[in-house]
């Protein structure tokens, strides 16, 4: 079975739920209307189908390769990656004076699903690569900026991120990798980071690592950190590379998933370096000294959401699949007795359970992902400085659920898919088990969903009393309001299940907000049950959204007007399922995160 990127719902989010009318108003971006978001769509899902989508079985059977230093990639991997950049697809979202299409993040978001709904070990390269040019842009030099830009925009170079270290994992006070200035102006790096994607590859001539690391005499802790560019190649003056850097990869790691990737250990200054004096990676300060970890945490911010889109991207693949497999798969007779013997097992209602299941979470975390996307376009181009704002608080709470929320469902649908697919699924040959594998990894890499759910609780709760969740509610609340003029048995079954929801969310704002500083144990107990409560809330309030307009559009369609029924029944029949089986879940999340938190702890440590 091969992937087909969902085009049309991508579409009906951006523009019935994101506002992409909307969006192609603000300043730079006029010509990123529907036309425009249709035209990219369809050139992003023809290349993806076509080229990289293919690669994905193979990566898995034939994963990355080390010796001597050396990582080649799996066949095939260098060819498309070169068509890749040759498309532009790398400089998608990004400036214009620098190479990139500068077109809006709510039309990006759908390609970058596209890319890793078509392979998420390729997809990596690219993702760590866009959240390094991210960085750059808002914290390197001008100089920085016109030497190492144009060249990862264009995909030519490829970038990384090193945070993490052998002793210092999600902690980054425990930093240890250490940074000598020099008479130059430069510095010198040495040290061990683990877990680098991508940090040793041969589908591009130069990689930009940006490093986190401490210069002599720095403060201890998170406050003592700096920011590094420590290119793999020197690159000269007019961006030609010159000689090999002290950075050098000295193993990968054999993974559960995602095995195309190339997960490096890279060591900075352990061999020295041809040209170099002496040893040491040679690495330029970016920003000032000590602000490491803020700029760094542009680059996780930017890729925290690009992981939370991966979920949704895996969950599509996992969907298509399982549907693909029950059409097709006979096995006993329908219950119902609607055909005279075995049939396909699609007909069973428990499978079309698992189905619906899949396709409802997909659904509306794809359209949460999107409606956030938009938020982003709004918070760094609206005119407006209070419409700014209020956009980037949005989009800052939206970030812990789209990483979180749409993460930990892509195990969950992944998983249904694997039993769609019975024991069939359970064998290598079939593919179902392949996106399981590559899943589990979504909700631990770039902040595990602890680690989101913390900031859920303290950054975007707690600190001022719950002002974004409160505004969040009332948006829903209007939502209700749209609801009650509808008269179907799936609206009133929403506005029932959406108005529990949103009462239900109200009250964990308030104990999460009122109860941080005095029982912190018991917050956040709850707290990742309080990101799945939100994620399943604001995803079930844009299924809402979707259910209401796609019913005034069928009014329209009965009324002569032009669209395409069998979508908007679809819509209406998948929100409808959400309210009922999906989002009645939340008042018991609820009662968990209020009334369950001191039982989490209770039991005594010498009893584990």
């Amino acid at each position: 079975m091969t992937y087909r990127a969902p085009i049309k719902d991508m579409l009906f989010c951006m523009k019935e739920l994101a506002g992409l009318d909307e969006v192609a108003k603000l300043p730079g971006f006029e010509e990123a209307g529907l036309e425009t978001a249709q035209a990219v769509l369809e050139e992003c899902a023809k290349f993806n189908e076509g080229v990289v989508a293919p690669l994905n079985w193979e990566g898995d059977k034939n994963p990355s390769t080390w010796r001597d230093g050396v990582v080649t990639t799996t066949p095939g991997f260098k060819q498309a990656f070169r068509q890749f950049g040759e498309g532009g697809w790398q400089g998608l979202q990004h400036p214009g004076e620098f190479g990139g299409q500068n077109l809006p993040k709510t039309i990006g978001a759908a390609c970058i699903e596209m890319l890793n709904s078509a392979n998420l070990s390729f997809a990596l390269c690219p993702l760590l690569t866009d959240g390094a040019i991210e960085a750059l842009l808002t914290a390197g030099t001008p100089e920085q900026q016109a030497l190492y830009l144009p060249k990862m925009i264009s995909g030519e170079w490829t970038g990384t991120m090193n945070l993490t270290e052998p002793q210092a994992g999600s902690d980054l006070a425990m930093v240890r990798t250490r940074a000598e200035p020099q008479p130059d102006g430069c510095f010198k790096i040495f040290g061990t980071k683990i877990y680098i994607t991508y940090g040793e590859h041969d589908m591009a001539p130069n990689i930009v690592h940006l490093v986190l690391a401490r210069v002599a005499g720095a403060p201890e802790g998170v406050k003592g950190i700096s920011l590094f560019i420590v290119p793999k190649f020197m690159v000269n003056a007019d961006a030609s590379l010159g000689a090999r850097n002290d950075v050098h990869c000295v193993s990968i790691e054999h993974k559960l998933g995602i095995k195309a990737s190339p997960t490096a250990v890279l060591a900075f200054g352990a061999h020295g370096g041809e040209g170099l004096n002496g040893a040491g990676a040679v690495g330029q300060l970016i920003g000032e000294e000590n602000r490491g970890l803020e700029y760094m945490f542009i680059m996780m911010n930017a890729a925290r959401y690009a992981v939370g889109v991966q979920g949704i991207a895996v969950a599509e693949r996992a969907y298509q699949k399982a549907a693909a497999f029950a059409k097709e798969r006979v096995q006993s007779r329908p219950v119902d007795g609607s055909l005279p013997g075995s049939g396909p097992i699609i007909h069973h209602p428990d499978v079309r359970r698992m189905l619906m299941t899949m396709r409802a979470y997909t659904e509306g975390c794809r359209a949460m992902a999107i409606t956030a996307a938009a938020a982003f376009d709004a918070s760094h181009h609206h005119v407006d400085a209070d419409v700014r704002k209020q956009n980037q608080a949005f989009y800052e709470f939206m970030v812990p659920l789209v990483k979180g929320y749409s993460t930990e469902m892509s195990v969950e649908v992944a998983n249904l898919g694997l039993q769609v697919h019975g024991g069939m699924g359970f064998i290598e040959e079939t593919g179902a088990a392949q996106y399981l594998r590559d899943s589990r990894i979504l909700p631990i890499y770039e902040g595990t969903t602890a680690i989101q759910a913390n900031d859920l609780v303290g950054r975007k709760t707690a600190r001022d009393g719950g002002r974004t969740p409160k505004a969040i509610a009332a948006q829903i609340a209007l939502t209700e309001g749209e609801l009650a003029k509808h008269d179907s048995a799936a609206a009133k079954s929403m506005l029932r299940r959406l108005t529990a929801a949103r009462v239900a969310f109200e009250q964990v704002v308030e104990f999460v907000a009122g109860n941080t500083k005095a029982h912190p144990n018991a917050v956040f107990a709850g707290s990742v049950p309080y990101l799945m409560l939100a994620g399943n809330v604001v995803a079930g309030w844009q299924m809402a959204r979707a259910l209401v307009i796609a019913e005034d559009q069928l009014a329209n369609l009965a009324s002569g007007g032009e669209g395409d029924a069998a979508f908007l029944k679809a819509k209406v029949a998948t929100a409808h399922f959400y309210a009922e089986h999906l989002l009645n879940k939340v008042p018991g999340l609820r009662d968990s995160i209020v009334e369950g938190g001191d039982c989490a702890t209770a039991l005594a440590l010498e009893s584990f």
